[in-house]
C-alpha cells in the first residue's frame, strides 16, 4: 500500500516509524514530515502543509494513496476526513462533526453532561460581564479553558479568583487565544492524578492502548508553565484492569454510543484525558487524535500491525483485530530548546543522536531540521528520547542515558519523568 501520513512533529515521527514497519506499507509519504521521517526506509517527505486540504487530496490522488493517516488535530477539525471521503479516498480519523469533541470544549462539555459521562461541572460564556458575575459567585478559583483549538495552551490554572478574573479578561477582551478564545469555560477544579487513555475506535468498538501519564509542566516537580508535554511513560501503574474496565464502561462506550446516536460515528483515535478523583475517573478533555508525547511512549510498546488495526477501524471490524502490547514499559523524555514554551532560539546544531541510539533508545524528531547538511533545532520541543525496559525503572534509566548523550546549546529536559512511580 501507498500510505500518506499528515503532520510533521514528534508524534508523526513515531507513527511513521510504526507504519514503515508494517507489511502493508510499500511506500510512505509524510506531509510535511521532518528530519526524522525522511530517514526512515520507504519514507519520503512531501512539501505540503497540514492545512492545505486541497493539496493533500490532490497529492493522494496523484500518488495513488491507499490509506491516509492524520496526525494533528487542526486538519481533522477542518474536515480533512470529509474531504477525502468525498474524493473516494480511504483515511483514518474522525469526521469534522466527530472531531468537535476536541475542536470545541463547549461542545464536548455539553455532550458529556447530556450523556452522563463523568466530568467536571462547568459554565460556558462568550460574554465577559456574565463570566465575571459567575466567577464572583464561586468559592474557589476555577480552571479557565478556551473552547477552541489553542495549540495545547488554552487551559489556565489560576491560584486565586483574582488570577482567574485576569485570565478571563485576557481571553475574552484581550484576544489572548484569538478566535479559539471567543468562548470560555469556567470549570470546577478536580483533584487527583491524571491519566491519558487512548483508544482505537471503529464507531462501535474501542480498543484501549497502553494507558500513559504525561508531564505537562516545564520544570521538575510539576512546577513552571504548562507545555505541550515534557515527557510521558506507559503503561501507567494506576491503570489497573478494574479501572480500565470502569473507564470503558462509563466513558468510552457512552462516548461512542452518543456520537453514533447523533449520526456522527467516531472512527479513529479517541484520547480521553482523565482525572482519577475520589469519586472515580472523570474526563478533563477529549482529543481526537494520538497525543504528543504519549504516542512516542505508547507506539513502541505495540505488538502487531498498527496499519492493519487502522484498517480494521475504517472497515468496522476492530473487534477482530489482534493489536496488543507486551509486558514492557516505555519512558519518553522530551528535550526542549532554551526559552520554551516562550521565545526560543532555532538553528542550533544538534549532536549525539547516534550515541543515544547506541544506548538502545529511539529518538523521535519534532522541532528539528536538516540545514546545510547539519541537524539543527527548528522548534520548541526538539526531540523525544524513548526507551523500553522490563520495568519502568529500567526504561527510565535507559531513556536518561540516551537524553544525556544528546547535545545542543541550552538543551533542556526534566530530570524526573516517571520518577514518582
Amino acid at each position: 500500500m501507498n500510505i500518506l501520513l499528515i503532520g510533521g512533529g514528534g508524534r508523526e515521527h513515531a507513527l511513521a516509524w510504526a507504519i514503515s514497519r508494517s507489511p502493508h506499507t510499500t511506500r510512505l509519504y509524510v506531509a510535511p514530515g521532518n528530519s526524522g521521517t525522511e530517514r526512515l526506509p520507504t519514507s519520503t517527505n512531501v512539501d505540503l502543509a497540514v492545512h492545505d486540504l486541497d493539496g493533500l487530496v490532490d497529492f493522494a490522488r496523484r500518488a495513488a494513496i491507499d490509506l491516509t493517516v492524520v496526525g494533528p488535530e487542526a486538519p481533522l477539525v477542518a474536515g480533512v476526513v470529509d474531504r477525502f471521503h468525498a474524493a473516494g479516498l480511504r483515511i483514518f480519523g474522525p469526521s469534522a462533526a466527530a472531531a468537535q469533541l476536541e475542536g470545541s470544549k463547549a461542545f464536548s462539555k455539553a455532550f458529556m453532561l447530556r450523556h452522563d459521562i463523568p466530568t467536571a461541572q462547568a459554565a460556558i460564556f462568550d460574554d465577559f460581564d456574565a463570566a465575571m458575575r459567575y466567577l464572583r459567585g464561586l468559592d474557589d478559583a476555577p480552571v479557565i479553558k478556551a473552547s477552541g483549538l489553542a495549540a495545547g495552551k488554552g487551559v489556565i490554572l489560576p491560584d486565586t479568583k483574582e488570577g482567574a478574573a485576569a485570565a478571563i479578561q485576557e481571553i475574552l477582551l484581550g484576544g489572548r487565544f484569538g478566535a479559539a478564545g471567543n468562548t470560555v469555560l469556567l470549570e470546577e477544579r478536580l483533584q487527583g492524578p491524571e491519566l491519558s487513555v487512548l483508544a482505537l475506535c471503529d464507531g462501535t468498538h474501542a480498543r484501549i492502548l497502553p494507558p500513559a501519564q504525561d508531564h505537562k509542566r516545564l520544570l521538575d516537580g510539576d512546577r513552571g508553565p504548562n507545555t505541550g508535554g515534557m515527557g510521558a511513560f506507559a503503561p501507567s501503574p494506576l491503570a489497573t484492569p478494574a479501572l480500565l474496565a470502569e473507564i470503558e464502561a462509563t466513558i468510552l462506550r457512552p462516548t461512542l454510543a452518543g456520537m453514533a446516536a447523533a449520526g456522527t460515528p467516531y472512527v479513529g483515535v479517541l484520547y480521553a484525558g482523565l482525572m482519577l478523583t475520589a469519586q472515580g475517573p472523570k474526563v478533563l478533555e477529549y482529543n481526537c487524535r494520538f497525543g504528543d508525547p504519549e504516542t512516542q511512549a505508547i507506539v513502541p510498546l505495540l505488538q502487531g500491525d498498527l496499519v492493519e488495526a487502522m484498517l480494521a477501524c475504517i472497515e468496522g471490524r476492530l473487534d477482530k483485530a489482534t493489536l496488543h502490547s507486551g509486558d514492557q514499559a516505555a519512558v519518553t523524555v522530551v528535550i526542549a530548546a532554551p526559552g520554551y514554551p516562550d521565545d526560543y532560539e532555532t538553528g542550533v546544531e544538534i549532536r549525539g543522536i547516534e550515541e543515544a541510539e547506541a544506548h538502545g533508545c529511539l529518538v523521535f524528531h519534532a522541532g528539528a531540521k536538516i540545514k546545510d547538511g547539519r541537524l539543527v533545532t527548528a522548534g520548541g520541543r526538539v526531540l523525544a528520547v524513548t526507551a523500553l525496559g522490563d520495568t519502568l525503572a529500567a526504561a527510565r534509566a535507559q531513556a536518561y542515558r540516551g537524553a544525556a548523550a544528546i547535545r545542543f546549546n541550552g538543551a533542556y529536559y526534566r530530570r524526573d519523568i516517571a520518577a514518582a512511580v
